[in-house]
């Protein structure tokens, strides 16, 4: 029998009121001081940074397992996916130097004052607690989506708001999410953003997404003053959505600030966790636009997934600009020959110059 996960005091309240003998629960980030535990039993529960009352923390230890409080300037047990408010609040548009005030920019400050490879005991725990915290909200999420219909779209992170590259992979994305795609991405700048600003605008006109990246192109690099602020510019004028997209960043590169357009944002202290992760649950296939190390490396992991079917599956690997891929980065020729040679099994490869294309790809593929 699993744990059944309670994660937020509105269902504890409810939960409560149900029985007083619970077991096999696990209960995280809640406060137990504003619930009526009268007569109450727990045996075998998971308690994940909850406040306890004191006169219950001795009984709980005897039957159950109890994971207290962490001073951090993270929350070890975060019990869902950020948000664009959860990681930019106290950002204020027209003020770039606010970022500092962020939670994004507290947690990355902190992050390299302790050591990207910390040694410190504490600091290494805390940062495994959250990033497990992560990964369970993030599969929580998930759930609520086909398997087939999660795609990612991998590529450089260097990649212009300017460059028409942009604008193909945000037209790609929009009409993927219009069609039930959740679109991921690694959650940063260059084409990971081009991705959520394309979901952000899915069932609207295309002339919204191209005014929105033409605001946003007045920043064009995410090294520039005005990167961030340029986006919630855009939020300004265009405030809402209807479609959810998930990115996956890690601190590791928190000198690249998280897109704020993806809705869910799964940021993580390991990237090794957070790159391999991104790779698996994109079972609907991944599209890989041009990109350098990080992006080429990503492509010899998903195959290596595919190749063995880690994941019980082999879903589309999808280049997308022939030259780039043929020529400047070599490495479908490469994949291809593997392949066809069945030195690399169950790869299905294709490579593209139209977005078009792609979505047949997808589209034609089912679990």
């Amino acid at each position: 029998m699993t744990y059944i996960e309670i994660e937020s005091q509105e269902e504890l309240e409810a939960l409560v009121k149900t029985s007083k003998n619970f077991s096999k629960f696990a209960f995280q980030n809640l406060n137990f001081n504003l619930i009526d535990l009268e007569n109450i039993q727990f045996e075998d529960c998971i308690f994940l940074g909850c406040e306890i009352p004191n006169d219950l923390v001795c009984e709980l230890y005897h039957n159950n397992y109890l994971f207290p409080k962490m001073e951090m300037p993270y929350n070890c047990y975060v019990n869902r996916l950020y948000t664009t408010e959860d990681l930019y609040k106290n950002y204020i548009l027209g003020t770039p130097e606010s970022y500092k005030k962020t939670l994004d920019y507290l947690v990355y400050d902190h992050f390299i004052k302790t050591g990207k490879e910390a040694s410190d005991i504490k600091e290494t725990l805390g940062r495994r607690l959250h990033d497990h915290s992560i990964t369970d909200a993030l599969y929580d999420f998930l759930d609520q989506f086909p398997d087939d219909k999660k795609v990612a779209i991998m590529g450089g992170h260097s990649l212009s708001r300017a460059d028409q590259g942009f604008t193909e992979v945000a037209l790609l994305s929009k009409q993927l999410t219009e069609k039930g795609y959740l679109m991921l991405s690694g959650g940063g700048p260059g084409a990971m953003e081009a991705t959520h600003v394309g979901a952000w605008f899915a069932g609207k006109p295309e002339t919204q997404l191209l005014d929105a990246i033409a605001i946003l192109a007045e920043a064009p690099k995410y090294n520039d003053t005005l990167w961030l602020d340029k986006s919630f510019e855009v939020f300004k004028k265009y405030p809402e959505t209807d479609f959810e997209s998930v990115g996956i960043p890690t601190w590791l590169y928190g000198h690249e600030p998280p897109t704020p357009f993806a809705t869910r944002i799964a940021k993580y202290f390991a990237n090794s966790v957070r790159e391999d992760g991104l790779l698996a649950i994109a079972k609907g296939g991944i599209v890989f636009t041009p990109g350098s190390a990080g992006t080429i490396q990503e492509i010899f992991q998903d195959a290596t997934q595919n190749h063995y079917l880690s994941f019980e599956v082999s879903s589309p690997m999808i280049f997308l600009n022939k030259d780039y891929w043929t020529n400047e980065r070599p490495v479908y020729p490469l994949m291809k020959k593997l392949n066809d040679q069945g030195k690399y099994s169950n790869l299905q490869l294709s490579i593209t110059d139209n977005i078009h294309d792609v979505i047949e790809t997808l589209d034609g593929f089912s679990i």
